[in-house]
């Protein structure tokens, strides 16, 4: 099956687009449908839905702060457990400390699936190598170069339609592809981060369609 990869290097000026928390941003892609989950982490705990399976996740302030511990020897790992397909994602997120960006991830239900990854330089999404298929690489979607500060909070949102994927953030970054293999029942959301604090908040997901 044929694979299309769209590469976009995009750099627009903070004085053009100003980041923000909790962030606005229409879909591009996808056709927004049933609200499935809007959580402003207001209460003390988080909800059912959400499991920490790695590191420390605590509800602080009316947000979701993360953070790596040593004696886990893995990253810190946050699973949202609603089942999807076709779906649009958007949450505001800070980084701080040592913290060099996060991942936000998708499974199947046997295992790695694709990544959206936030680095202080840029966006980038890459579909995971099969840890039981040695011929399933690890592949670039789409990426795309601008700088996210320290202490700053920002606005990502994913949109996800069959085998199509669009990822744009509040401060001008858009990036869009395609691949085969996200066209497939996905069992969970989750963040995965390295570092000392990640700040999550403002999470709203919808089911979608194109």
């Amino acid at each position: 099956m044929k694979i299309c990869v769209a590469i976009c290097l995009l750099m627009i000026s903070s004085s053009v687009c100003l980041a923000e928390k909790n962030t606005d941003i229409s879909p591009t892609m996808a056709k927004p449908g049933k609200v499935l989950l809007d959580d402003s982490f207001d209460k003390a705990e988080l909800g059912k839905v959400w499991a920490g399976v790695k590191g420390e996740w605590k509800v602080k302030d009316g947000a979701i702060v993360a953070k790596e511990l040593k004696s886990d020897e893995h990253a810190a790992v946050l699973t949202c457990k609603l089942k999807n397909r076709d779906s649009i994602v958007r949450f505001s997120f800070k980084l701080d400390g040592s913290t060099k960006g996060f991942n936000f991830s998708l499974n199947h239900a046997k295992g790695h699936l694709f990544r959206v990854i936030v680095a202080p330089t840029g966006l980038t999404v890459r579909t995971d190598k099969d840890k039981k298929d040695a011929t399933i690489k690890s592949e670039l979607i789409a990426e795309a170069k601008a700088k996210f500060e320290q202490g700053t909070w920002y606005t990502l949102q994913v949109e996800m339609v069959g085998d199509r994927v669009v990822a744009m953030t509040d401060n001008g970054l858009k990036v869009s592809g395609q691949h085969p293999r996200l066209d497939i029942e996905k069992p969970n959301y989750r963040w995965v981060m390295k570092g000392e604090t990640l700040s999550i908040d403002d999470l709203k997901i919808w089911s979608a369609s194109e």
